[in-house]
């Protein structure tokens, strides 16, 4: 190793927490996940010089690899069970993620589980789909139907009336910047999932706790010329639609127990949000959208 292959102290523990996250999240064991961590970076530092250098995103190589190394152990006969047995009823992730999140994800089949994860943590989907052993539309189908079955799992219990009011109170928060309203809104373990599709600097990987994703929200809807924000119908229920001008730039669903946010899905890929961008042929406004409420 020369000099030129330093890296920063802060870039080095970013990348093993990343990478951790991603393994905690596929099998939902903290001590399992510092295990195949490990076991990644004994590979990295395993390859020879030659098939070291082409790989330019090492972070890359890395989490391709621990996503692997999950899938084959999630594959071996009675994972679930050793797992469970190891002690870990109370799981330090589960506090991190949210139980419910990882309770929902342990229902998922294997591969709905790798989609959903993987690209949650903003890996390129041509990646993903290398890792799982899909193509590229086989895995968007896997990673939507576990997305809509998650949200299913927490809004189960809730009316179309709690969910409205919540979303509302959500805007009004977010419009007058009040982060103190906000966090009341959201559960202690509310996650939030940011997809940017690679195409712009979104946030790559799931924020957790009330706080953190408060304040990533009114990060990223903070009031500026030209920017609005409204109600809107979002996959059947009142979501929140961002403007830039007249385009549409992030579409936010919520899922939404116990009349607190539970998990926050904001859309910000241009190549998703198309459609929101296309004219409405009689030329009018949508008559779901609520911008003044």
């Amino acid at each position: 190793m020369d000099q030129g292959d330093a890296v920063p102290i802060a870039e080095l523990w970013e990348e093993r927490r990343f990478l951790l996250d991603v393994a905690r999240w596929m099998l939902g064991d903290p001590g399992a996940a510092e295990s195949v961590v490990d076991e990644a970076y004994h590979r990295w530092y395993g390859l020879s010089d030659a098939a070291r250098r082409p790989v330019t995103v090492p972070r890359s190589w890395l989490a391709k690899t621990v996503g692997g190394i999950c899938l084959s152990r999630l594959a071996l006969p009675g994972w679930g069970a050793v797992g469970h047995a190891e002690g870990h009823a109370a799981r330090p992730s589960e506090a991190e993620a949210g139980r419910v999140v990882l309770n929902a994800l342990e229902s998922l089949s294997t591969d709905e589980r790798a989609a959903f994860v993987f690209r949650a943590f903003g890996m390129a989907p041509r990646t993903v789909a290398d890792i799982v052993g899909r193509s590229e539309p086989e895995l968007a189908e896997l990673a939507d139907r576990a997305r809509k079955w998650l949200g299913l799992q927490r809004t189960r219990s809730t009316t179309p009336q709690q969910h409205d009011a919540v979303a509302r109170a959500v805007r009004r928060a977010c419009v007058t910047e009040d982060g103190e309203l906000l966090t009341s809104l959201l559960c202690s373990d509310v996650t939030a999932f940011f997809d940017g599709g690679g195409k712009l600097r979104a946030l790559t990987g799931p924020v957790h706790g009330s706080r953190p994703v408060a304040g990533s929200l009114l990060t990223l809807l903070a009031r500026r010329p030209r920017t609005t924000l409204a109600t809107h119908s979002v996959n059947g229920r009142t979501g929140l639609v961002a403007r830039y001008g007249r385009q549409v730039a992030a579409v936010i669903s919520l899922d939404v127990a116990n009349d607190r946010v539970a998990q926050v899905w904001v859309m910000l890929n241009p190549d998703k949000l198309w459609s929101w961008n296309q004219p409405r042929a009689d030329g009018g406004a949508d008559p779901d959208e609520s911008p003044g409420q």
